[in-house]
């Protein structure tokens, strides 16, 4: 008997397919987010928190300024954006730092005077870098929040890993992980909102509206601190309606008529609760006298509150429109109504911390505040009767968003573009495989990305415009790469992804690099000193404006 199999009938076994995935996270999920922690941490010490302190001074020395000025209890001057919360959150770091004998300039009475050239300088240095290491430390803490929301949508944690690495390296967080802006604490708050809603569409569960209600009291966190971030709230409700599933439909907890009802009843009361302790703040906010000793002009029909309401009625339908496609009960659907109005309205009294009018009636009325500061041909579209001189506008900055999506027309320190390369041919890859929700949901946050950005164009898309649209950019590939996570092995899927990483950290640090080796003095910072900084006289200023 031959014991021996003939060589001509072996079948040769293949290789097995190497896995780009699990090469790119050897890590695991822990010490993958740990190692991401580290390279923020040593990208902020090494091009951020040891910059001479004039050097960021917009809006660095604007928001410690007005935290110096709140804990001498003098009123907030600042008002632009409006940074209620990041200067607020400045005031209170001072506090504590001072009170753990770590800080002695916390006040602006405790700031040497002018005349003392060295001793001011030391103690801006302390309050700037104290202030700097704020803004590391937050924009920190959004990533990793971004990182355990993410991994709730995504069925792969490795690709809620490379979400993560996207974000902490994109030019947004780079930007504002070492200066004091208002962006990200108005942003971030939103892009969560925005995953709570996704992640809570998905699971049903009898909690659900407490989802709905923490979602809308995090959009209103994040326009207490930028009215810019009305955008990214009205584009919301939309992005959120193809984001269902058959885990959506409701629990019997809400099919049951007396316990839905009851429940809802109950979210009614705390609804109607909410809205009158809030009534007091919502009034100044349509205060006519107000508004017009503020400068600000309606937007439609010479009316305050037409669009503000048009958004409320979007919202509703939206959510009526979801409940219908995703079959969430009647009862469900009026308690997540009432729970999101209790908590937007909990998220306003936010206000009350710090009062001031000049914040409350930005925040009801962020377009007219943005009107305030648009370019004059913005201002003669929005304030005239023509809508070809808006289209023209809006064509224009699709076609300068388009360009700077190409990096190769119009270069910027913004690496998600290449994702751009990626996300659009992976929408039609996916359309194509089948891939339906999945494309449909991925081309709907590029869209809402593009419309955003096409606006903030008229402001010159500056860097850190980009922590608005960076996560819908960023969160659009994930969806896609966890759909068609075949292509990790593919064999130029390593290559490929290594160069974008690579690609991704050498762009997201230009901006850094590029101030740390700056040169020029701070003389600039004299055209505003006086409208921003009245009460801090500056040293190099020829002019400097006397402190009482």
């Amino acid at each position: 008997m031959n014991q021996f199999t003939p060589a001509s009938t072996i079948t040769p076994r293949l290789a097995p397919a190497k896995d780009a995935f699990d090469r790119l996270t050897r890590l695991g999920w822990r010490w993958g987010l740990a190692a991401i922690v580290a390279g923020l941490a040593a990208s902020f010490f090494l091009f951020g928190y040891a910059l001479v302190y004039w050097r960021n001074a917009d809006m660095d020395l604007m928001v410690i300024y007005n935290a110096l000025v709140l804990n001498d209890g003098k009123p907030q001057q600042f008002f632009d954006h409006t940074a209620y919360l990041t200067i607020l959150s400045v005031k209170l770091w001072f506090q504590l730092l001072h009170a753990l004998g770590l800080l002695d300039p916390y006040s602006l009475s405790s700031i040497p005077s002018a005349s003392n050239s060295a001793a001011f300088d030391a103690a801006m240095t302390g309050a700037v870098r104290a202030g700097r290491l704020l803004a590391w430390l937050i924009a920190t803490g959004c990533v990793l929040i971004f990182a355990v929301l993410v991994r709730l949508m995504v069925r792969d944690w490795r690709v809620a890993q490379f979400s993560t690495f996207a974000l902490a390296f994109s030019g947004g967080i780079v930007v504002h992980s070492r200066i004091l802006r208002s962006e990200l604490v108005a942003a971030c708050p939103v892009i969560f909102a925005l995953l709570i809603l996704i992640v809570a569409g998905r699971r049903a569960g009898i909690a659900r509206p407490l989802g709905m209600a923490a979602a809308a009291a995090l959009c209103v966190l994040g326009l207490e601190n930028k009215v810019q971030a009305i955008l990214l709230v009205g584009v919301l409700p939309l992005l959120v309606l193809p984001f269902g599933c058959a885990g959506s439909a409701s629990v019997a907890f809400w099919r049951n008529p007396r316990s839905g009802w009851l429940a809802a009843i109950v979210a009614a009361i705390a609804a109607i609760a909410a809205v009158w302790a809030a009534w007091p703040l919502i009034a100044v906010g349509f205060d006519r006298s107000l508004l017009e000793a503020a400068h600000f002009h309606p937007l439609l029909l010479g009316r305050f509150g037409i669009y503000q309401t048009a958004l409320l009625v979007l919202i509703g339908g939206c959510m009526i429109a979801y409940a219908v496609t995703w079959r969430v009960s009647a009862a469900e659907t009026l308690a997540s109504m009432f729970a999101m109005a209790a908590g937007a309205s909990i998220a306003l009294l936010a206000l009350d911390l710090a009062y001031n009018t000049s914040n409350v009636i930005a925040v009801f009325n962020p377009l007219e505040k943005m009107l305030t500061f648009a370019d004059a041909n913005t201002a003669d579209a929005a304030n005239g009767s023509s809508p070809w001189a808006i289209l023209l506008l809006l064509l224009d900055g699709v076609a300068s968003v388009l360009a700077r999506y190409t990096f190769v027309l119009h270069s910027s320190p913004r690496p998600t573009v290449f994702l751009v390369w990626l996300i659009i041919p992976g929408i039609a890859v996916a359309w194509r495989r089948g891939e339906t929700q999945a494309a449909i949901q991925a081309a709907a946050l590029l869209v809402a990305a593009i419309g955003i950005d096409t606006l903030g164009v008229r402001r010159g898309l500056k860097s850190e415009y980009f922590i608005f649209t960076d996560p819908l950019i960023i969160l659009a590939a994930a969806i896609l790469l966890d759909r068609m996570s075949d292509l990790r092995f593919h064999k130029w899927a390593y290559p490929a992804a290594a160069v974008l990483f690579g690609l991704h950290i050498v762009v997201g640090q230009a901006e850094p690099v590029n101030h740390a080796f700056r040169r020029g003095g701070p003389e600039s910072i004299c055209e505003w000193n006086v409208s921003y900084l009245p009460l801090l006289p500056l040293p190099w200023c020829a002019v400097p404006p006397a402190r009482p």
